[in-house]
Protein backbone atom coordinates (compact mmCIF):
# COMPACT_ATOMS: atom_id res chain seq x y z
CA UNK A 1 0.00 0.00 0.00
CA UNK A 2 2.87 2.37 0.77
CA UNK A 3 4.76 1.71 -2.18
CA UNK A 4 1.54 2.75 -3.94
CA UNK A 5 1.08 5.91 -2.26
CA UNK A 6 5.00 6.43 -3.28
CA UNK A 7 4.83 5.71 -6.75
CA UNK A 8 1.54 7.98 -6.92
CA UNK A 9 3.30 10.92 -5.56
CA UNK A 10 6.13 10.26 -8.16
CA UNK A 11 4.39 10.13 -10.69
CA UNK A 12 2.73 13.48 -9.52
CA UNK A 13 6.02 15.11 -8.78
CA UNK A 14 7.38 14.10 -12.65
CA UNK A 15 4.17 15.71 -14.03
CA UNK A 16 5.07 19.35 -12.21
CA UNK A 17 8.56 18.87 -13.36
CA UNK A 18 7.99 18.72 -17.06
CA UNK A 19 5.25 21.31 -16.97
CA UNK A 20 7.28 23.72 -15.14
CA UNK A 21 10.31 23.16 -17.77
CA UNK A 22 8.75 24.74 -20.46
CA UNK A 23 8.73 28.41 -18.45
CA UNK A 24 12.11 28.65 -18.39
CA UNK A 25 12.89 27.07 -21.83
CA UNK A 26 13.98 23.81 -20.71
CA UNK A 27 13.74 20.47 -22.16
CA UNK A 28 14.07 16.30 -21.40
CA UNK A 29 16.29 15.25 -23.39
CA UNK A 30 15.35 11.81 -22.61
CA UNK A 31 11.77 12.56 -24.46
CA UNK A 32 13.67 13.05 -27.90
CA UNK A 33 16.89 10.91 -27.63
CA UNK A 34 15.85 8.65 -30.08
CA UNK A 35 15.08 10.89 -32.77
CA UNK A 36 18.31 12.95 -32.33
CA UNK A 37 21.04 10.20 -32.15
CA UNK A 38 19.95 8.36 -34.77
CA UNK A 39 22.32 5.22 -36.12
CA UNK A 40 21.97 6.74 -39.92
CA UNK A 41 21.32 10.43 -40.90
CA UNK A 42 17.65 11.29 -41.52
CA UNK A 43 17.25 13.93 -44.17
CA UNK A 44 14.72 16.07 -43.92
CA UNK A 45 15.17 17.31 -48.14
CA UNK A 46 13.78 14.93 -50.43
CA UNK A 47 15.26 13.65 -53.89
CA UNK A 48 13.76 15.73 -57.04
CA UNK A 49 14.17 16.87 -60.34
CA UNK A 50 12.84 20.33 -61.70
CA UNK A 51 12.50 19.83 -65.99
CA UNK A 52 13.69 22.47 -67.68
CA UNK A 53 10.73 22.27 -70.10
CA UNK A 54 8.71 23.23 -66.91
CA UNK A 55 10.72 26.34 -65.71
CA UNK A 56 12.03 27.40 -68.99
CA UNK A 57 8.57 29.00 -69.88
CA UNK A 58 7.77 30.57 -66.58
CA UNK A 59 11.60 32.05 -66.19
CA UNK A 60 11.29 34.16 -69.74
CA UNK A 61 7.89 35.22 -68.39
CA UNK A 62 9.27 36.08 -65.29
CA UNK A 63 12.19 38.27 -67.86
CA UNK A 64 8.90 39.92 -69.16
CA UNK A 65 7.30 40.57 -66.25
CA UNK A 66 9.64 41.33 -63.26
CA UNK A 67 12.56 43.86 -64.48
CA UNK A 68 15.85 44.04 -63.07
CA UNK A 69 15.56 47.33 -61.37
CA UNK A 70 12.63 45.79 -58.89
CA UNK A 71 14.28 42.24 -58.39
CA UNK A 72 17.77 43.36 -58.33
CA UNK A 73 18.71 39.47 -58.84
CA UNK A 74 16.35 38.21 -61.50
CA UNK A 75 16.17 34.33 -60.34
CA UNK A 76 13.59 31.46 -59.71
CA UNK A 77 14.60 29.42 -56.65
CA UNK A 78 14.83 25.34 -56.77
CA UNK A 79 12.62 24.74 -54.00
CA UNK A 80 12.71 20.93 -52.18
CA UNK A 81 9.44 19.95 -51.35
CA UNK A 82 10.90 18.28 -48.40
CA UNK A 83 12.14 21.63 -46.49
CA UNK A 84 8.74 23.92 -46.69
CA UNK A 85 9.13 27.26 -46.18
CA UNK A 86 13.04 27.25 -46.38
CA UNK A 87 14.61 28.83 -49.42
CA UNK A 88 16.39 25.91 -49.97
CA UNK A 89 17.32 23.08 -52.35
CA UNK A 90 18.67 21.10 -49.07
CA UNK A 91 19.75 22.11 -45.76
CA UNK A 92 23.15 23.52 -46.72
CA UNK A 93 22.71 24.62 -50.29
CA UNK A 94 20.39 26.86 -52.59
CA UNK A 95 19.98 26.86 -55.77
CA UNK A 96 18.23 29.19 -58.11
CA UNK A 97 17.84 30.05 -62.14
CA UNK A 98 19.00 33.51 -63.24
CA UNK A 99 18.16 35.51 -66.50
CA UNK A 100 19.10 38.50 -67.46
CA UNK A 101 18.26 39.72 -70.89
CA UNK A 102 19.81 41.96 -73.29
CA UNK A 103 20.38 45.55 -72.26
CA UNK A 104 20.08 44.76 -68.78
CA UNK A 105 22.39 45.38 -65.90
CA UNK A 106 21.83 43.76 -62.35
CA UNK A 107 23.60 45.75 -59.93
CA UNK A 108 27.11 45.21 -58.12
CA UNK A 109 26.27 43.96 -54.64
CA UNK A 110 28.19 41.89 -51.89
CA UNK A 111 27.27 39.31 -49.02
CA UNK A 112 29.20 36.30 -47.44
CA UNK A 113 27.58 33.61 -48.87
CA UNK A 114 29.43 31.96 -51.36
CA UNK A 115 28.29 30.98 -54.85
CA UNK A 116 29.01 29.61 -57.80
CA UNK A 117 27.35 30.26 -61.53
CA UNK A 118 26.85 27.47 -64.61
CA UNK A 119 26.09 29.18 -67.67
CA UNK A 120 23.06 26.82 -68.78
CA UNK A 121 21.51 29.47 -72.22
CA UNK A 122 22.32 32.15 -74.13
CA UNK A 123 26.08 33.74 -74.62
CA UNK A 124 27.44 37.29 -74.10
CA UNK A 125 26.29 38.28 -70.60
CA UNK A 126 29.35 38.92 -68.28
CA UNK A 127 29.58 38.38 -64.45
CA UNK A 128 32.15 40.94 -63.22
CA UNK A 129 33.66 40.36 -59.81
CA UNK A 130 36.50 42.69 -57.64
CA UNK A 131 36.73 44.40 -60.91
CA UNK A 132 37.27 41.26 -63.51
CA UNK A 133 34.78 40.70 -66.12
CA UNK A 134 34.20 37.06 -67.96
CA UNK A 135 32.06 36.49 -70.66
CA UNK A 136 29.70 34.35 -69.83
CA UNK A 137 29.34 30.86 -72.58
CA UNK A 138 26.83 27.52 -72.16
CA UNK A 139 29.25 25.80 -69.85
CA UNK A 140 31.30 27.96 -68.25
CA UNK A 141 31.64 27.59 -64.25
CA UNK A 142 32.01 31.07 -62.73
CA UNK A 143 32.65 31.80 -59.11
CA UNK A 144 32.05 33.98 -56.48
CA UNK A 145 33.67 34.27 -53.24
CA UNK A 146 32.49 35.64 -49.65
CA UNK A 147 32.46 39.32 -49.85
CA UNK A 148 33.36 40.16 -53.09
CA UNK A 149 32.00 42.87 -54.98
CA UNK A 150 29.85 41.33 -58.20
CA UNK A 151 27.32 42.63 -61.08
CA UNK A 152 26.17 41.19 -64.54
CA UNK A 153 25.26 42.50 -67.54
CA UNK A 154 24.08 41.51 -70.80
CA UNK A 155 25.47 43.55 -73.61
CA UNK A 156 24.56 40.72 -76.05
CA UNK A 157 21.42 40.49 -78.41
CA UNK A 158 19.81 37.49 -76.64
CA UNK A 159 18.69 36.22 -73.11
CA UNK A 160 21.55 34.52 -70.75
CA UNK A 161 20.40 32.14 -68.19
CA UNK A 162 22.70 30.31 -65.86
CA UNK A 163 22.47 28.44 -62.23
CA UNK A 164 23.07 29.55 -59.09
CA UNK A 165 24.34 28.00 -56.41
CA UNK A 166 24.72 29.37 -52.80
CA UNK A 167 25.64 27.67 -49.41
CA UNK A 168 22.99 30.49 -48.27
CA UNK A 169 20.90 28.15 -45.86
CA UNK A 170 24.22 26.90 -44.19
CA UNK A 171 25.53 30.84 -43.83
CA UNK A 172 22.22 31.70 -42.58
CA UNK A 173 21.90 28.88 -40.35
CA UNK A 174 25.50 29.99 -38.59
CA UNK A 175 23.84 33.59 -38.47
CA UNK A 176 26.78 34.98 -40.62
CA UNK A 177 24.83 36.56 -43.49
CA UNK A 178 26.10 39.97 -44.43
CA UNK A 179 24.99 42.17 -47.28
CA UNK A 180 26.00 45.86 -49.26
CA UNK A 181 25.63 47.13 -52.02
CA UNK A 182 27.69 49.09 -54.17
CA UNK A 183 27.91 52.67 -54.47
CA UNK A 184 27.07 52.81 -57.93
CA UNK A 185 25.16 50.63 -60.06
CA UNK A 186 27.89 48.53 -61.71
CA UNK A 187 31.85 48.40 -60.00
CA UNK A 188 34.60 49.37 -62.21
CA UNK A 189 36.43 47.48 -64.35
CA UNK A 190 40.13 47.07 -63.14
CA UNK A 191 41.49 43.87 -64.86
CA UNK A 192 41.82 42.56 -68.30
CA UNK A 193 39.39 39.61 -69.08
CA UNK A 194 41.06 36.60 -68.81
CA UNK A 195 43.45 38.10 -65.48
CA UNK A 196 42.78 35.72 -63.38
CA UNK A 197 43.01 32.38 -64.88
CA UNK A 198 46.18 33.97 -66.80
CA UNK A 199 47.72 34.28 -63.03
CA UNK A 200 47.02 31.44 -62.11
CA UNK A 201 45.58 29.18 -64.01
CA UNK A 202 48.10 27.55 -65.51
CA UNK A 203 50.88 26.24 -62.98
CA UNK A 204 52.30 29.52 -61.68
CA UNK A 205 51.54 32.66 -60.10
CA UNK A 206 53.30 36.16 -59.10
CA UNK A 207 56.02 35.68 -56.90
CA UNK A 208 55.34 38.31 -54.57
CA UNK A 209 51.19 37.75 -54.63
CA UNK A 210 48.80 38.41 -51.65
CA UNK A 211 45.58 36.76 -52.42
CA UNK A 212 44.05 34.39 -50.26
CA UNK A 213 43.78 31.24 -50.50
CA UNK A 214 40.14 29.80 -48.77
CA UNK A 215 39.01 30.24 -52.29
CA UNK A 216 39.97 30.26 -55.93
CA UNK A 217 41.27 33.37 -57.23
CA UNK A 218 40.19 32.36 -60.85
CA UNK A 219 36.58 33.83 -61.90
CA UNK A 220 35.46 32.11 -65.21
CA UNK A 221 36.55 28.19 -65.38
CA UNK A 222 35.71 27.72 -69.71
CA UNK A 223 33.61 24.79 -70.32
CA UNK A 224 35.78 24.23 -73.71
CA UNK A 225 38.51 23.37 -71.37
CA UNK A 226 36.59 20.98 -68.77
CA UNK A 227 34.97 19.21 -72.07
CA UNK A 228 38.28 18.75 -74.05
CA UNK A 229 39.77 17.27 -70.36
CA UNK A 230 36.71 15.08 -70.26
CA UNK A 231 37.13 13.68 -73.40
CA UNK A 232 41.00 12.84 -73.01
CA UNK A 233 39.90 11.66 -70.08
CA UNK A 234 36.98 9.28 -71.17
CA UNK A 235 39.85 7.90 -74.29
CA UNK A 236 42.74 7.44 -71.63
CA UNK A 237 41.65 6.46 -68.41
CA UNK A 238 40.07 3.67 -66.61
CA UNK A 239 36.11 4.46 -65.20
CA UNK A 240 35.38 5.25 -61.98
CA UNK A 241 33.08 2.67 -61.05
CA UNK A 242 30.42 5.44 -59.07
CA UNK A 243 31.11 8.73 -61.15
CA UNK A 244 32.23 7.46 -64.94
CA UNK A 245 35.30 10.54 -65.54
CA UNK A 246 34.99 12.94 -63.56
CA UNK A 247 36.80 16.30 -62.81
CA UNK A 248 36.80 18.68 -60.05
CA UNK A 249 36.94 22.27 -60.34
CA UNK A 250 40.33 23.43 -58.52
CA UNK A 251 41.38 26.19 -56.39
CA UNK A 252 44.87 26.47 -58.00
CA UNK A 253 46.60 27.86 -54.89
CA UNK A 254 45.59 25.01 -52.04
CA UNK A 255 44.70 21.84 -54.51
CA UNK A 256 41.71 21.74 -53.07
CA UNK A 257 37.48 22.80 -53.48
CA UNK A 258 37.06 26.03 -55.33
CA UNK A 259 35.56 27.36 -52.28
CA UNK A 260 35.42 26.99 -48.71
CA UNK A 261 31.70 25.62 -48.65
CA UNK A 262 31.55 23.91 -52.14
CA UNK A 263 32.93 21.61 -54.33
CA UNK A 264 32.03 21.29 -57.99
CA UNK A 265 32.37 18.32 -60.34
CA UNK A 266 31.79 17.76 -64.49
CA UNK A 267 31.85 14.46 -64.89
CA UNK A 268 31.02 12.32 -68.27
CA UNK A 269 29.07 9.13 -67.59
CA UNK A 270 29.98 6.56 -70.90
CA UNK A 271 27.71 5.41 -73.37
CA UNK A 272 25.38 2.27 -72.79
CA UNK A 273 26.74 2.15 -69.02
CA UNK A 274 25.58 1.61 -65.85
CA UNK A 275 27.62 2.06 -62.60
CA UNK A 276 27.58 1.34 -59.27
CA UNK A 277 25.31 2.64 -56.17
CA UNK A 278 27.13 4.58 -53.48
CA UNK A 279 26.55 7.21 -50.79
CA UNK A 280 27.89 9.61 -49.04
CA UNK A 281 27.28 12.28 -46.53
CA UNK A 282 27.27 15.39 -48.66
CA UNK A 283 23.73 17.19 -50.81
CA UNK A 284 24.53 17.20 -54.27
CA UNK A 285 22.81 19.43 -57.14
CA UNK A 286 23.09 17.78 -60.45
CA UNK A 287 22.68 19.68 -63.98
CA UNK A 288 22.22 17.91 -67.28
CA UNK A 289 24.98 19.44 -69.43
CA UNK A 290 24.95 17.08 -72.67
CA UNK A 291 23.58 14.02 -73.35
CA UNK A 292 20.61 12.62 -71.11
CA UNK A 293 20.71 9.73 -68.81
CA UNK A 294 18.97 8.69 -65.42
CA UNK A 295 19.77 8.77 -61.71
CA UNK A 296 18.50 6.16 -59.83
CA UNK A 297 18.43 7.22 -56.16
CA UNK A 298 17.10 4.26 -53.53
CA UNK A 299 15.91 2.72 -56.33
CA UNK A 300 13.73 5.39 -58.14
CA UNK A 301 14.80 6.96 -61.70
CA UNK A 302 14.77 10.08 -62.43
CA UNK A 303 15.48 10.64 -65.78
CA UNK A 304 17.20 14.27 -66.87
CA UNK A 305 18.00 15.89 -70.01
CA UNK A 306 19.65 18.87 -70.65
CA UNK A 307 18.97 22.04 -67.86
CA UNK A 308 16.67 19.44 -66.12
CA UNK A 309 18.39 19.54 -62.40
CA UNK A 310 17.90 17.13 -59.89
CA UNK A 311 19.12 16.86 -55.75
CA UNK A 312 20.86 14.16 -54.16
CA UNK A 313 20.30 14.19 -50.37
CA UNK A 314 22.51 13.17 -48.29
CA UNK A 315 23.63 9.47 -47.56
CA UNK A 316 21.08 8.61 -50.24
CA UNK A 317 21.99 5.82 -52.28
CA UNK A 318 21.99 6.71 -56.18
CA UNK A 319 23.78 5.28 -59.49
CA UNK A 320 23.89 6.96 -62.94
CA UNK A 321 22.93 5.06 -65.99
CA UNK A 322 23.43 6.35 -69.67
CA UNK A 323 21.49 3.73 -71.95
CA UNK A 324 22.28 6.43 -75.15
CA UNK A 325 24.45 6.47 -77.82
CA UNK A 326 26.65 9.39 -76.68
CA UNK A 327 28.09 10.38 -73.42
CA UNK A 328 26.09 11.80 -70.55
CA UNK A 329 27.48 14.77 -69.17
CA UNK A 330 26.97 16.54 -65.56
CA UNK A 331 27.42 19.34 -63.53
CA UNK A 332 27.28 18.77 -59.75
CA UNK A 333 28.11 20.67 -57.04
CA UNK A 334 27.92 19.86 -53.17
CA UNK A 335 28.56 20.92 -49.44
CA UNK A 336 31.29 18.21 -49.26
CA UNK A 337 34.21 20.79 -48.12
CA UNK A 338 32.33 21.72 -44.78
CA UNK A 339 31.69 18.10 -43.98
CA UNK A 340 34.89 17.15 -44.32
CA UNK A 341 35.97 20.07 -42.57
CA UNK A 342 33.90 18.89 -39.61
CA UNK A 343 35.19 14.93 -40.27
CA UNK A 344 31.79 13.89 -41.05
CA UNK A 345 32.35 12.88 -44.29
CA UNK A 346 31.56 9.15 -44.91
CA UNK A 347 31.19 7.36 -48.18
CA UNK A 348 29.91 3.62 -48.95
CA UNK A 349 28.32 1.62 -51.73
Amino acid sequence: MASDVQETRRHEDRERLFSALPGHHLGALWDVYAESLTSEPVTREVPYLWSWSHMRPLLYEAARLVPTDEAERRVLMLLNPGLRGKSAITPTLYAGLQIILPGEVARSHRHTPNAIRLVMEGQGAFTAVNGERTVMNPGDFVTTPTWVWHDHGNESDQAVVWLDGLDLPLVTTLSSVFYQKYPERQQPVMRPLGDSTLRYGRGFRPAYDSAATHFSPIVSYPYRDARELLTRMAHNDGVNPHDGHILQYLNPLTGGAVLPTMDAFLQWIPPHSTLTAHRHTSASVYLGVEGHGTIEINGEAFDWEPHDVIVVPSWWHHRHVNPGDEPAILFSFTDRPVIKALSLYRESE
